[in-house]
């Protein structure tokens, strides 16, 4: 028409030509536009609404709002055009304020505005907004709508579940999403056990059928019941409902099944899946390595690829966690893959990847990694902390630290608690108290597992009064708290302190679990309150609920045994389940025992029980060694050397740190490497001297210096 040189001149026609615009390239409609403001229409009402909701539609906001304010006399559907507008387009602060501004002129929101309103007060977590909001509705009329009521269920949800559950409770008439709502929102609350009886209600006195959301929210909340049961119910609605096809659904199944620790049949149920993708892989994958399932994880990974679906960030990073069960070939050949796809700027990968290297003991190739990082993020820093820990290198830790500090990278709890743990290992009081003062800075020092870690840090450092003023200190504990405390009083000789604390926990409210009580016998262990330890274990089951395990049995032996009670405590071996008894750490603490008193008798059946179920650890021919040694059995002590020697077993020295001008030096047993090795030995040889070393001694360490390695 324009080319023909006619003008259309009734307003009428430009909505429909501007609603076909919305789906064209953006300058037909501002031609459009263009051919209103020549005639003078564009000030008309209708017009204006016409051309602002083309502009809504394309995303051009600033354009909307200019065509907005021209508009002479703005009536409600131009309200509801840019409101819905800024909503829409995530603009949610200035779509509220539109929102309110246009209440003071008296404008009627339609459905969708109120909708998209309701869930900007959601999303922004603005609950008074809401409160308000779901006042307004009610005084307008709206509340029996049911997807405006949803839509506050959804509001409410998650956040503020009584006020939903009142909410639903009022509805008349509640669809699919209503029910689905609640569910969701009872499964992200905690109340595993409320959205599953919500279900039940639903499947049996509705005719509402649950569809793939309501399913996938019950999925997540049977893992927290600790019953797969009711997962396998759940499972059996989906293929009763034919939503076994919903590929979100079947994902969902083989993940709760994953934490159910019922991993063959969440394999069955990823096997029998008519459709997948990379996140079905994923979850059954994520599920094994959780599982500890790592062979089979990394069968799957191959069985990945044959299949056609290429692994993405997700699967490498499940991946790397199963590199330090396996063996470390399996790191680098990951780290293969990382660079051949690409991923070597991926951050989630190479801080798993950093991680992985220090978690097998290649702390070089982690530090090599970390260095090649071209940015540096608080979650790098503090993987590379930790990989520093675990390797034993406190030093190196602590430095890394002071070292992003001057990066000015921000530390958060995590850091602070390698740093913590650092020093703990390090055991000086010096860098311990300037830790805690940069937790204190940082206002970390409230938070639980940091407060925690700073008790056990003095403890460590054999700062027990520092420890007990610290946990006085918290503000909150729990049972982890009160078992380092526990810990720390046993660790320090503090035996009857360790046994006062229990009653003191319990006016807390909190339960003994197996870790406190493990605590507490091994604090009488070491205190020599053997009659005490006899006592709680056996009364642990009546008086605090907690059944003995491995660790409480060789606790109890090595009391026990320090007590010089051998044969209590072969017949407290002998009363033990049959299926702990395999355990080389039970046999250990008795062979320790048999070392100290001399009772070779005894020990001899140690020493094959130890031998036989961990045949390359030096730590149980060292300990026959010397008991053969102490009670005069040469022979027996020289066939010990000559097994490690025939095994090949690998002898991990014994060593000492002293801190020496802010730096830890490690004396280590044996090793003539060291630049000042004659001046140290000469200073040992006077400390023998001044120690009047007996023959017993003597023995012992002769031994015990044959067998270090330099």
């Amino acid at each position: 028409m324009e080319k023909a040189g006619a003008l259309l001149t009734d307003p009428t026609l430009f909505h429909s030509v501007l609603k076909t615009c919305s789906s064209l390239p953006v300058r037909y409609g501002k031609s459009i536009h263009a051919s209103l403001l020549k005639q003078g229409l564009d000030s008309l009402t209708s017009t204006g609404n016409s051309i602002m909701d083309f502009y809504m539609k394309t995303g051009s906001l600033d354009s909307a709002l200019y065509v907005f304010n021209s508009i002479r006399s703005c009536d409600s559907v131009s309200w509801n055009i840019m409101i819905h507008g800024l909503l829409s387009q995530g603009a949610s602060d200035e779509g509220l304020w539109r929102f309110r501004q246009a209440r003071i002129f008296g404008f009627e929101p339609n459905v969708s505005t109120l909708v998209l309103a309701i869930h900007a007060c959601r999303s922004l977590g603005a609950m008074d907004e809401g409160l308000k909001m779901h006042g307004y509705i009610i005084r307008c009329g709206f509340l029996d709508i049911t997807s405006v009521q949803n839509s506050l269920l959804s509001m409410y949800a998650g956040t503020h579940m009584e006020r939903a559950k009142e909410l639903f409770d009022e509805m008349p008439e509640r669809d699919v999403i209503s029910w689905s709502v609640m569910i969701g929102g009872y499964t992200q609350t905690g109340e595993a056990q409320m959205a599953l009886e919500l279900f039940l209600e639903m499947t049996s006195n509705t005719s509402v059928e649950p569809d793939g959301m309501t399913v996938v929210s019950v999925l997540k909340a049977c893992p927290n019941i600790g019953d797969n049961s009711m997962g396998r119910s759940v499972h059996g609605v989906v293929i009763y409902r034919g939503l076994n096809y919903d590929i979100f659904v079947g994902n969902s199944i083989i993940d709760m099944y994953s934490k159910c620790n019922d991993h063959e049949s969440a394999f069955k149920a990823f096997t029998e899946m008519p459709y997948k993708n990379t996140v079905s892989w994923n979850s059954i994958i994520s599920g094994l390595v959780r599982g500890e399932k790592h062979s089979e994880a990394l069968s799957l990974f191959s069985s990945m690829g044959s299949g056609g679906f290429r692994a993405d960030e997700v699967t490498l990073v499940n991946l790397l966690q199963t590199c330090k069960y396996v063996d470390t070939f399996q790191c680098k050949f990951i780290h293969c893959i990382v660079i051949r796809w690409g991923y070597e700027l991926n951050e989630l990968v190479i801080n798993s990847l950093v991680d992985a290297y220090a978690k097998c003991n290649l702390i070089e190739l982690a530090w090599k990694l970390f260095n090649q990082l071209r940015t540096k993020d608080r979650v790098s820093w503090s993987t590379m902390i930790a990989g520093f820990n675990h390797c034993g290198q406190p030093d190196e830790a602590i430095a890394l630290f002071e070292e992003m500090i001057r990066a000015q990278e921000r530390p958060n709890e995590v850091t602070i608690l390698s740093l913590l743990e650092a020093c703990s290992v390090s055991a000086d009081l010096k860098r311990s108290k300037s830790a805690h003062g940069i937790a204190i800075r940082r206002g970390l020092t409230d938070e639980v597992a940091v407060g925690t870690a700073i008790l056990d840090m003095y403890s460590k450092c054999g700062e027990i009064g520092l420890s007990r003023k610290a946990f006085d200190q918290m503000p909150e504990k729990n049972i982890v708290s009160w078992g380092a405390m526990i810990a720390a009083c046993g660790m320090n000789g503090l035996a009857h302190d360790a046994l006062a604390l229990l009653p003191e926990m319990k006016l807390h409210g909190l339960k003994p679990n197996a870790v406190t009580t493990l605590s507490v016998l091994s604090a009488c262990s070491h205190g020599g309150l053997v009659e005490e330890g006899l006592s709680f274990f056996e009364n642990m089951v009546e008086d605090h609920g907690v059944e003995p395990g491995l660790e409480h049995y060789s606790c109890m032996v090595d009391m026990l045994g320090r007590a010089g009670k051998l044969e209590s405590a072969m017949n407290l071996i002998k009363k033990m389940p049959e299926t702990m008894r395999d355990s080389a750490g039970l046999w250990g603490a008795l062979l320790s025992a048999c070392r100290s008193s001399g009772n070779g008798r005894v020990g001899a059946g140690a020493v094959s029980r130890v031998l036989e179920l961990e045949p390359q650890s030096s730590a149980g021919y060292l300990l026959a060694s010397s008991m053969y040694a102490a009670s005069g059995l040469w022979a027996d002590a020289a066939r010990m050397r000559w097994l490690v020697k025939a095994r090949g077993v690998k002898v991990v020295a014994g060593y000492s740190l002293v801190h020496v001008e802010d730096r830890a030096w490690r004396f280590v047993a044996g090793d003539k490497s060291h630049p000042r090795a004659g001046e140290i030995w000469d200073v040992v040889e006077q400390l023998h001297d001044c120690m009047k070393i007996n023959g017993r001694n003597e023995s012992e360490s002769h031994w015990e210096t044959q067998f270090a390695i330099p």
